[in-house]
């Protein structure tokens, strides 16, 4: 059997075990068993084979993958305006009902209703925000 095949086979099971894992390093000495099976089909001898899979193999892991790393990572999502008052505490400074209340976050009075229309929150509870509806704080009681 062609030395080149068997290279190719290599390829073959990295790119396997690649799609498998997603780490980027299998795919990367998935390619540079190519470029040995390349180097093999074009005459090479086995020195040559190999020392184009080192290098092939190298100049991935140690140049291409880390370039590729930083692109993939993405920044965490940023919140901002009403969407960043979700999750907060808030303090209720009139009595909460499902139709009306007042509360304050983050030292802003806001209008809220209670996000389940059956509760009633007394005056002086911490609750927190489960949505925002327009200028209206949908709040619901901690325990």
């Amino acid at each position: 059997m062609e030395t080149w095949i068997i290279w190719v086979i290599i390829a073959a099971v990295l790119g396997t075990i690649e799609i498998l894992t997603t780490t980027l390093a299998f795919g990367l000495v998935a390619l540079a068993a190519i470029m040995a099976a390349v180097a093999g089909a074009v005459g090479g001898d086995a020195a040559v084979q190999f020392g184009a899979f080192v290098l092939a193999s190298a100049l991935g892991l140690g140049v291409a993958r880390p370039f590729a790393l930083r692109h993939v990572r993405q920044p965490p999502l940023l919140r901002t305006g009403t969407a960043a008052l979700v999750g907060r505490p808030a303090y209720v400074l009139e009595e909460v009902t499902g139709q009306s209340g007042r509360v304050r976050i983050g030292g802003e009075e806001w209008s809220a209703r209670s996000y389940d229309d059956t509760q009633v929150i007394p005056a002086g509870k911490t609750v927190d925000v489960m949505h925002i509806e327009g200028v209206t704080a949908l709040v619901y009681p901690r325990e």
